[in-house]
């Protein structure tokens, strides 16, 4: 329906939503005993993460790091230690750096506006965080929420990215939200594109808002919003499995590094002054081949054994801040990238199989 008749018959969609969510809401961790800690850490970890993805992570997290003050004394490479696998590290410190802010000010702020002063903090995250905490009257803007606005007004603009749509559905948003429990208005609504509302195949003959819903009587709710679709960039990057000793080389990021700041990964050649091609054209093994997306890109990483040289030797002494040599046996206290852990792993699990003993294997040159 038009989005004006939709805030007219907004006391019908509030009490519709509210009702649906007492009822099904799921029973996850941060909202049995809430408290402001866990709603930050979970707003923090469930941006770009699903919630499965999330559950474990965040019980280990708690577990660890049970408050604000805990986490503005660990040390970085724990926090980092503990986000391990869940990927954009920013994330983890930013919400480091946030507990840091927080437990140095005399109260924790309670309005949108203070929290977006604060590390890492935009304008879902600060919305989210102060309606669920403080019952502040802020809407939360996400894909979801986009989604759902979208196909109960039918709207047909065409959005380059899912940012321009969540600004121009932001005065929609803040129309339907109720001055009672906001919070749970918010939560309501990302509930219902996460579990009701979907992508693709949405549930619409379970909805609680369908008589709302203009996108239905289109019959193409999928066709709602209208982004523009992402344009994907194919890359292939090669990676060196050395090892020797009982230990494996791994390449440690730079501390300025943008994105995987101190995290370790299998070396590209270039760091260790090889050249892919020709590690390929000398027949060196292929142990493994992985996928993982970044961001706006399709990355296809092949991981090639290679022998310990004299010159490999060479550079690896060169370089010692960023080429280390980890024990087998110790690579859990390091911090890899998620899919490297997984690669490793899966490497390493491969070889047993095949290998089964350490005296069969023998050691490597």
């Amino acid at each position: 329906m038009p989005a004006r008749t939709l805030i007219d018959r907004r006391d019908e969609f509030q009490r519709a939503l509210a009702a649906w969510y007492r009822q099904h809401a799921r029973r996850l961790p941060w909202r049995e005993a809430p408290s402001l800690y866990k709603t930050v850490v979970s707003e923090f970890m469930l941006q770009q993460t699903q919630v499965r993805t999330v559950l474990p992570y965040f019980a280990r997290w708690l577990d660890a790091l049970p408050d604000f003050s805990a986490l503005a004394a660990a040390p970085e490479a724990r926090v980092l230690k503990l986000w391990e696998g869940l990927g954009y590290y920013s994330r983890a410190r930013n919400l480091h750096r946030l507990a840091r802010a927080v437990v140095a000010l005399p109260a924790p702020p309670r309005t949108p506006e203070a929290w977006r002063e604060l590390p890492g903090i935009g304008p879902y995250t600060a919305a989210a965080i102060t309606s669920i905490s403080f019952g502040a009257p802020a809407a939360c803007v996400d894909g979801n929420v986009v989604r759902i606005l979208a196909r109960l007004t039918a709207d047909s603009t065409g959005f380059r990215d899912s940012a321009s749509a969540s600004k121009a559905f932001a005065a929609l948003a803040a129309a339907l939200l109720p001055p009672k429990n906001p919070g749970d208005h918010n939560q309501a609504m990302m509930e219902l594109g996460a579990t009701v509302c979907f992508r693709q195949n949405p549930a619409c003959t379970v909805c609680p808002v369908l008589d709302f819903c203009a996108a239905r009587l289109t019959g193409a709710p999928e066709d709602f919003p209208k982004l523009a679709p992402k344009k994907i960039e194919q890359r292939a990057v090669t990676r060196v499995w050395c090892e020797h000793g009982g230990r494996l080389l791994l390449h440690r990021a730079a501390s300025h590094a943008r994105r995987l700041a101190d995290l370790h990964e299998l070396p590209e050649p270039a760091a260790l002054g090889l050249e892919a091609d020709a590690l390929a054209a000398d027949g060196s093994t292929l142990l493994a081949t992985g996928k993982r997306g970044i961001t706006r890109y399709q990355i296809t990483e092949k991981i090639h054994a290679a022998r310990l040289t004299p010159a490999l030797q060479r550079r690896i002494a060169a370089e010692p801040d960023s080429l280390r040599w980890i024990p087998l046996d110790q690579l859990d206290t390091v911090t890899l990238s998620g899919p490297h852990r997984r690669w490793v792993t899966e490497i390493l699990a491969k070889r047993k199989k095949t290998e089964p003993s350490a005296a069969s294997r023998g050691s490597a040159p």
